[in-house]
């Protein structure tokens, strides 16, 4: 009998897990189910060059269209599935069901949204995909002044490009600083001058009360300091929340994402979740982690790929992200949550430099700026839980690799 599995889900996690099954020489079925028109794509690019115009949407695809041309893979667009029944094990989708005897979920994550007056307006956009994207390049077109709501990575990617095309930026957050949730004050204040020396307005500190419209179109924001700022049009980008609700309906543990082990199985032995919907165990910082990154998104594609196919993996890593913005790449390995300490390596005012947190001695995780070498050679104390000397980290003379 051939097996078939089911992908739930057509982003980079499902890309990957389709690859990798194929790498495999998976000699099953494959039905790849996705509520969007597009094959499997890259997201990062979407707020960076094809926001900016410089890569077309057949470039973000993960795969070319030749590459699922095969007689075992099924691929259904534009469907949405709506229901599991484990006992049955059949999926229901719109178009109808689909029986499985593997199921991988890769649902993946939406945009939070903001439900204050006026944000039904016309101009008032989010960024999650393709389609949201290129919606905001047909407002910038003829906008001048853009305002960004919320200052994480989206929303300063989004306020480059748009410094970069000419626009008048205003970038609001509610935070007292840009990035707060994932860097220290001295990353947060060099991003800060940086995109404030491009022209951009940061009021941080600043709560939003709604959307002030004319005739149904977005004309300003009100802020909580009883302000309005002017805007053409708004890309809020406020983070993001996991889609679990079709593992919840049907009786998989929940915890901040759909709770798998360490081979990204569910508490069904027929279903796995992957990506940015699930959450994993973590040797490296101790209980239950749920990421937002291609690289967690590839790697545990792999992970459940492997499983599939009869191999015994073990998803165990150290996490890792990027941002550009302008000409700077932020590269950050590990996780800085619980930091009691922070070492700056070189100088920021080269635009080269990294910052590393600790916690009691132990390398948690590393902002390299602009410091590609410095990202590569941390991974390996992090995963080492390595307790480098202060001092010889802060020496820029000193490679990271020699303090092992």
């Amino acid at each position: 009998m051939v097996e078939r599995v089911v992908v739930a889900g057509a982003g980079h996690a499902a890309g990957q897990t389709v690859a990798s099954l194929k790498q495999k020489n998976f000699d099953g079925e494959i039905v790849l189910v996705g509520d969007e028109p597009w094959l499997p794509y890259q997201r990062p690019p979407l707020s960076k060059k094809y926001l900016a115009g410089e890569l077309p949407a057949e470039r973000l695809l993960f795969k070319p269209e030749r590459f699922y041309d095969e007689p075992n893979f099924d691929l259904r667009l534009s469907t949405r599935v709506t229901s599991i029944d484990r006992s049955r094990r059949r999926i229901a989708t719109e178009a109808g069901h689909v029986d499985y005897d593997r199921l991988i979920l890769a649902t993946g994550s939406r945009v939070r949204r903001l439900m204050i007056d006026g944000a039904d307006l016309e101009g008032v956009h989010y960024l999650r995909n393709i389609a949201d994207v290129d919606r905001i390049r047909t407002d910038l077109a003829s906008a001048r002044k853009i305002v960004i709501i919320g200052a994480g990575y989206i929303g300063l990617e989004v306020a480059a490009v748009a410094r970069q095309l000419g626009l008048e930026v205003h970038v609001v957050e509610m935070a007292g600083r840009v990035m707060s949730r994932v860097v220290s004050p001295p990353v947060s204040a060099f991003f800060e001058r940086e995109h404030a020396g491009r022209g951009v307005k940061l009021s941080l500190s600043t709560g939003i009360a709604g959307f002030t419209g004319r005739d149904g179109r977005v004309a300003g924001v009100k802020t909580s300091r009883d302000e309005v700022i002017a805007a053409d049009l708004i890309v809020v980008g406020i983070g993001i929340q996991p889609n679990t609700e079709l593992a919840a309906e049907a009786g998989l543990e929940i915890d901040n994402g759909i709770v798998v082990d360490d081979r990204c199985r569910t508490g069904d032995p027929r279903i796995y979740a992957v990506g940015d919907c699930s959450a994993h165990p973590s040797r490296i910082y101790g209980g239950r982690i749920r990421l937002e990154s291609v690289h967690n998104a590839v790697e545990q594609a792999k992970t459940a790929a492997a499983g599939v196919c009869g191999e015994d993996v073990v998803y165990d890593q150290v996490p890792w992200f990027w941002s550009d913005q302008y000409d700077i790449k932020l590269q950050i390995a590990g996780l800085s949550d619980g930091y009691d300490r922070f070492v700056i390596r070189g100088d920021k005012r080269s635009r080269s430099f990294s910052c590393l947190y600790l916690a009691e001695g132990r390398l948690l995780a590393v902002d390299a700026v602009n410091a590609p070498r410095d990202f590569m050679q941390s991974k390996s104390l992090i995963a080492a839980g390595a307790t480098p000397d202060p001092d010889r980290l802060a020496d820029p003379d000193t490679a990271l690799s020699d303090l092992g």
